[in-house]
């Protein structure tokens, strides 16, 4: 059997392979250009004369708009499908990256207006990348490997601080915070070109073969996702009786208050945390550009590692419910290590617990894997909007919230308790809230 197996495995294409490689990297520059007002913002609000909460809003910006554009990307998705609305996504967000360089030239006061509206124009952009993603493992991936597809992909948010943090450090250092923004719109330009290049349906894509194809479909990959009529992936799209179903069905309630909550680690680190790093631990932001690397490689490192542990359990067990859950809850609960920063002085042992607290994160960010398995036939693009638009909440009300907090104590403390806590709350909504874990079918209105 393991000869017959090994040859059907030599016969098939890796153009599987090739496709979430590509939703890594564009993930990767997605984040990195999220994180770009992060890693200027000490020397802009400097420039600006910003304070903490004039700084929590404008991280909060992107966010606003983010949460808002969801669903109605979601609905274009499904209506038109995933390679068309996700390019010209890539092309304008890194349009509005780059313009942000120029509000230098500005007076304070006119910058940070044009600043929070082009961080708002950026979030209306970036809104269909993760629902697309989710959507593109669902056509591509079958259940058995769709944890380890997801997982590889979202962990491109790690390492974006990995390879960018650093760069965009050096960048700001030497040339000045403008120019972090000037590189990495001109980057995300040419990423969206390569995205027409390498991404088409399974049915279309020109370097796939027979045997890949059946492997994908025979594994519950939904290969017609995107068929097409007239130019449109599906007659009429998805209809609000869909999103009406959504929002009442317990496991996606469940699925949502988690996202929210671990997507507060996410925003923490996306925004407060280089601050964090200049502010209360006297770091440059060269070398706090270079320090983020090591809790983002932890988190990369247990992106990864926590789709492989989830696929593993599902072929032991055959329980979704399971290969899901425990890399989550566990994960999440080795996240709020993130604690224990308040009660150590070394910088050594605060990079170790966070590194510590963003490798449990990374292995319980396994939402868009839950997505890819519960997500309808006919609503995949809307159900993904719905996850991130409540996971997304957080990307507004987290630097929000820490801007009050430091303002009101002049400390991280308390910001690292609250981040603690949302871990914690994730963890609880996966226990008990959201039960088995299984595809939503939706009724007939």
């Amino acid at each position: 059997m393991s000869a017959i197996v090994s040859a059907a495995d030599t016969r098939r294409s890796r153009v599987r392979l090739l496709i979430v490689t590509m939703l890594f990297l564009v993930t990767t520059v997605n984040y990195a250009d999220r994180a770009t007002l992060s890693i200027a913002g000490p020397a802009l609000s400097k420039e600006l004369h910003l304070d903490p909460v004039a700084m929590g809003y404008v991280f909060s910006a992107f966010g606003w708009s983010y949460a808002v554009a969801q669903v109605p990307c979601g609905w274009l998705l499904d209506r038109f499908g995933s390679k068309w609305v996700y390019a010209l996504s890539i092309i304008v967000w890194s349009i509005f990256t780059a313009m942000q360089g120029l509000v230098g030239f500005l007076s304070a006061g006119a910058a940070v207006v044009l600043l929070f509206g082009l961080r708002f124009l950026v979030g209306i952009a970036e809104a269909p990348s993760f629902p697309a993603n989710a959507r593109i493992v669902a056509s591509w991936f079958p259940g058995n490997e769709r944890g380890t597809a997801s997982a590889f992909f979202n962990s491109g948010q790690y390492f974006a601080t990995v390879i960018f943090a650093p760069l965009m450090g050096w960048i700001a250092h030497e040339y000045g915070w403008r120019h972090v923004f000037y590189v990495m719109g001109a980057l995300g330009i040419v990423m969206g070109i390569a995205w027409i290049k390498t991404i088409y349906e399974p049915k279309e894509h020109p370097a796939i073969n027979e045997a890949e194809f059946d492997y994908i479909k025979q594994g519950g990959a939904l290969v017609d996702m995107d068929a097409t009529k007239d130019g449109k992936a599906h007659d009429g799209g998805p209809r609000w009786d869909h999103i009406r179903q959504l929002l009442a069905n317990r496991m996606m309630l469940g699925v949502y208050i988690g996202q929210y909550c671990i997507n507060t680690l996410t925003y923490f680190f996306l925004t407060w945390f280089p601050v964090y790093l200049v502010k209360e631990r006297g770091l440059s932001i060269l070398q706090a550009g270079f320090v983020a690397t090591l809790p983002a490689l932890c988190g990369f490192i247990g992106g990864v590692l926590g789709g492989v542990i989830s696929d593993h359990i599902l072929r032991r067990t055959g329980s979704l419910t399971m290969a899901r859950k425990i890399p989550i809850v566990g994960g999440m609960l080795l996240s709020m290590s993130i604690i224990a920063c308040n009660y150590v002085d070394g910088q050594a042992l605060v990079v170790g617990f966070m590194a510590l607290a963003f490798f449990g994160k990374g292995i319980g960010a396994l939402g868009w894997a839950v997505v890819s398995d519960t997500s309808p036939k006919e609503a995949g693009g809307v159900s993904g909007g719905l996850f991130n638009t409540f996971g997304n909440l957080s990307s507004i009300t987290t630097p929000i919230i820490i801007g009050y907090i430091l303002a009101a104590t002049g400390s991280f403390n308390g910001a690292l308790v609250f981040v603690g806590a949302n871990a914690l709350v994730a963890a609880i909504a996966y226990l008990f809230i959201v039960g088995e874990i299984k595809r939503v079918q939706l009724k007939a209105a």
